[in-house]
């Protein structure tokens, strides 16, 4: 038996999650044996994560066993820290469904989590995220534009503290939606455009796809529809081929 540092194993699964590689991510991760209670935690911990991760870009029912062994992880060795993170997992596990029903009523409740989330966050990496959430709950289930624009600024300040790019592109995704809403397409471009660099930087499959969507979307509004049809064509392609079907769908609506 070759034997491999858990946190090894850990890393990998998650650059594979970013990369769209979900269910290598998991056989690596359930293939690894743990000898100690720490590193039962760390694997549960990341699959949860992957798991997670695969039902918001593919709308899977992952999420619920895994968030479960974690809690049954983290009753064996508790940890404050990884408690912190199952918690915001459970957070992103319940909004994805309210975000694709449409489902509103459920704004409030998530929107508090999150709030708390952020002001119990252990770093600003953490605190970032969770602001983040903030944001796109009340953007998106509470169409509350004003808050959801301060909790996305929020969001950007504390990821460049952190100097975490995933909370930095995620904020400026959703600011640079706010510029283009409000006419400001200089400042769209711009924060779009930094948002994609940054998750191709990391290797964000999903992120960086989602994000030429907004530039084709950019591109028709400033008249360019030729170029705007060929980007979201080449996302549709990409989108099919990594199976990310709402990416696909989208941009299938676009070309007609």
């Amino acid at each position: 038996m070759v034997q491999v540092e858990v946190s090894t194993v850990v890393a990998a699964a998650r650059q594979l999650t970013l990369a769209g590689q979900w269910g290598v991510a998991r056989g690596l991760l359930e293939a690894t044996q743990a000898a100690e209670p720490a590193d039962t935690r760390e694997i549960a911990l990341a699959l949860a994560e992957v798991s997670v991760d695969e039902d918001f870009a593919r709308q899977t029912q992952f999420g619920t066993a895994a968030l479960e062994a974690l809690g049954r992880a983290l009753e064996t060795l508790p940890d404050a820290k990884t408690r912190w993170d199952a918690a915001l997992l459970q957070l992103r596990s319940d909004y994805a469904p309210a975000l694709f029903s449409g489902a509103a009523e459920l704004g409030d409740s998530l929107l508090a989590q999150a709030l708390v989330l952020r002001d119990t966050a252990p770093d600003d990496g953490r605190a970032g995220m969770a602001a983040f959430y903030a944001g796109a709950i009340a953007d998106n289930l509470l169409t509350d534009s004003a808050a959801a624009f301060t909790h996305y600024t929020e969001a950007l300040k504390r990821g460049e503290s952190a100097l975490d790019d995933l909370v930095i592109s995620l904020a400026l995704r959703h600011l640079g939606d706010h510029a283009h809403t409000a006419g400001d397409l200089k400042l769209a471009r711009a924060q779009w455009e930094r948002s994609t660099e940054l998750r191709q930087k990391i290797g964000h499959l999903l992120g960086a796809l989602a994000q030429q969507v907004l530039l084709s979307v950019l591109l028709k509004t400033e008249g360019d529809e030729a170029g705007a049809r060929a980007l979201a064509t080449e996302v549709n392609r990409w989108a099919g081929q990594a199976g990310i079907p709402f990416i696909e769908k989208q941009t299938a609506a676009m070309l007609g």
